[in-house]
């Protein structure tokens, strides 16, 4: 699923600092949001919303496609289960340190309600030019412009530093794709390239990935079956062998997950492999 500017939105945590920040700037760009969620403060306005006491709660007054949390580690499973009984197609999981149960709760429960579930530590998605949820800059038209490249990225910094060399070069972006950087994501980097590989508006894909975990090699296999071109990132070429760089999901073990390994299966795979994120403009000039 790509954020689409009707989607219906609810915020789960628009009351607070982060929540409000965030919710006034997805409005200004267009975003669809419908209401909050705060247990304590349910029956009230907020930016001229209703204030739900739960998801589903506000369920039962409109339809919700898109929830997104800005909750503390602790209340994340009850927030996300929630949020997946309450039939939201899809849930962003800002949030990060959820203990390991709670996230496997929460994907237990996205399962059993067919939510899919982006994150846990997602920056969140962007649509440049329709809508963006999260904590990207998709206000930022510096560094999202809208486009026909898929840009797919654990970090949502690096994923920024990507979108911003694609604008300066002047390829905008048809979505951006924050998958997380948590040991035990719901929507993985192959997921996301499977879902830009059927969207039309798509014609060529970036992913920015880094060492740690398999999700890079499991996206080169679906990748060598796609006619779009796919360019890709990999952060850590450098990083000491045996060290956790970044992200809990950034872990080398077991002589799997290093750059090299990610490298050599993203390369066999007909993919073009940067140095560095600003070698990927150049390859996709002519291209799309």
């Amino acid at each position: 699923m790509i954020p689409r500017s009707h989607h219906k939105v609810i915020v789960q945590g628009m009351t607070g600092r982060q929540g409000t920040f965030w919710t006034e700037k997805m409005i200004e760009s267009g975003t669809n949001v419908v209401g909050g969620v705060n247990p304590h403060r349910a029956g009230e306005t907020h930016l001229d919303l209703p204030v739900y006491g739960s998801v589903v709660e506000a369920s039962k007054s409109t339809d919700i496609d898109i929830s997104i949390m800005f909750i503390p580690p602790m209340a994340a499973k009850a927030a996300g289960i929630d949020a997946c009984e309450a039939g939201a197609r899809m849930l962003l999981c800002l949030t990060e340190h959820i203990p390991a149960q709670d996230v496997m709760e929460m994907h237990a429960a996205a399962k059993a309600n067919g939510t899919q579930i982006v994150g846990p530590n997602t920056a969140g998605l962007v649509t440049p030019g329709e809508c963006f949820i999260g904590i990207m800059p998709g206000f930022n038209k510096t560094v999202f412009q809208p486009g026909n490249v898929g840009v797919i990225s654990r970090s949502g910094s690096l994923g920024t530093l990507l979108c911003l060399n694609l604008s300066q070069s002047g390829i905008g972006q048809s979505a951006f794709y924050g998958i997380g950087g948590d040991p035990m994501i719901g929507t993985n980097t192959r997921d996301a390239l499977e879902i830009l590989n059927a969207d039309e508006k798509t014609q060529a894909v970036v992913i920015c990935g880094e060492i740690g975990g398999s999700a890079e090699e499991e996206a080169a296999e679906f990748a060598k079956t796609m006619t779009k071109p796919v360019a890709a990132f990999v952060a850590g070429r450098q990083s000491p062998p045996g060290k956790k760089m970044g992200h809990a999901g950034a872990i080398v073990a077991g002589g799997k997950g290093d750059y090299d390994s990610k490298r050599k299966a993203l390369e066999a795979a007909g993919v073009f492999v940067a140095d560095v994120p600003s070698q990927i403009p150049a390859f996709l000039k002519g291209k799309v």
